[in-house]
């Protein structure tokens, strides 16, 4: 499929700076990037490589300076990255509309199942009883979807995703292969006799609009109520997220971090890779949590930024740290710091036996 500068700039809003019939029919990076391939810049490092590459198309932001001639067509926009991005999104439209339909066989779909208009449900697939499926909704091969769950329109389940009983799904969710929506909290009572008996998890899980998981992320249902994943939250591979929590709006959570049961995300916070957060605490809008942190107890000003085990302050942290690189030298220094004194006690004693 082949798409002018022209059609690009006309899509994203752009200015056109040479060829407005120059075609691409795919995408690469601008380092690699061969005749006939879009590319971007948005980062000011890769500037050397607009005046080297074969790309045909190059979408660059209107800040970006030209100092020298140039091979490729250039489409200016505000904000390349997003410009990028919003292109990509689209062509994934145009490729959905245009891929598979239908139930594919073996699969099971229940007689109560209400399926919406342009619906594709891949081989392999199990849908329960009661289950409610919008319109153009993509549902990838070996997907499990549980008695009365709702997907909203223009949803992407990708191969092998797992939703439990109950679940509802917003529109534009996108969960990515492996995923588990909705198994068991870890719920379990101790008893007298050192065993524990199981709580029954009777809740469920509410994933709203435009919400994104990353691969082989499990999202616990809750011990009662919903576990709830606010509209725009973007979770990568591998989060735990457990039974009764709270992700706030447009927040975004990296790879490897673990939200204990029944704690409260605020919107638009940034937690980082491999974060270890309690239960039962509340995290301020606006938080930013540093990689490999912990998370002991809760958060109340907005838009604080956090690092270490147990989290602390960011900027107090960097203090600390540059305190602890000088650790040696700041040992040898007080060592030699009790030499002198001993050395002017020393002579004190002296001046003090003279004297008497």
């Amino acid at each position: 499929m082949q798409f002018t500068a022209l059609q690009i700039a006309t899509l994203i809003k752009g200015k056109i700076e040479g060829d407005p019939e120059a075609k691409v029919s795919t995408v690469a990076k601008i380092e690699e990037a061969t005749e006939g391939a879009l590319s971007f810049i948005a980062n000011p490092k890769y500037e050397e490589y607009l005046y080297s590459t074969n790309a045909s198309i190059i979408i660059i932001n209107d800040a970006l300076e030209v100092r020298q001639a140039v091979k490729p067509t250039l489409i200016r926009v505000k904000d390349a990255y997003s410009g990028f991005a919003y292109l990509l999104e689209k062509y994934n439209e145009i490729i959905s509309r245009s891929g598979k339909h239908g139930i594919e066989q073996p699969s099971y779909v229940s007689k109560t199942a209400s399926m919406g208009k342009d619906v594709y449900v891949g081989a392999f697939t199990y849908i329960g009883e009661n289950v409610i499926i919008g319109d153009r909704v993509r549902i990838y091969p070996g997907c499990y979807i549980g008695d009365n769950v709702v997907i909203n329109e223009d949803s992407r389940i990708f191969a092998g995703v797992k939703i439990y009983d109950g679940c509802s799904l917003g529109s534009r969710v996108v969960i990515h292969s492996g995923a588990v929506i909705g198994g068991d909290g870890f719920g379990f009572a101790p008893q007298k006799d050192g065993t524990y008996k199981k709580i029954p998890q009777i809740g469920n899980v509410i994933i709203e609009d435009d919400v994104e998981i990353g691969a082989n992320t499990t999202i616990d249902r809750a011990t009662m109520g919903s576990t709830c994943i606010r509209k725009g939250v973007k979770l990568d591979n591998l989060i735990q997220i457990a039974h009764n929590v709270d992700v706030g709006e447009n927040t975004v959570i990296a790879a490897q971090t673990g939200i204990s049961g029944s704690t409260k995300v605020g919107k638009n916070c940034i937690i980082g890779g491999q974060v270890g957060i309690v239960g039962h605490i509340h995290i301020a809008d606006g938080t930013r949590i540093n990689a490999q942190s912990g998370l002991s107890k809760s958060v109340s000003i907005p838009n604080t930024a956090l690092t270490g085990s147990p989290a602390y302050d960011y900027k107090s942290s960097l203090k600390s740290q540059a305190i602890f690189r000088n650790l040696p030298e700041l040992h040898q220094r007080l060592l030699k710091l009790e030499d002198t004194i001993a050395e002017l006690t020393a002579l004190l004693n002296q001046n003090i036996s003279v004297n008497k």
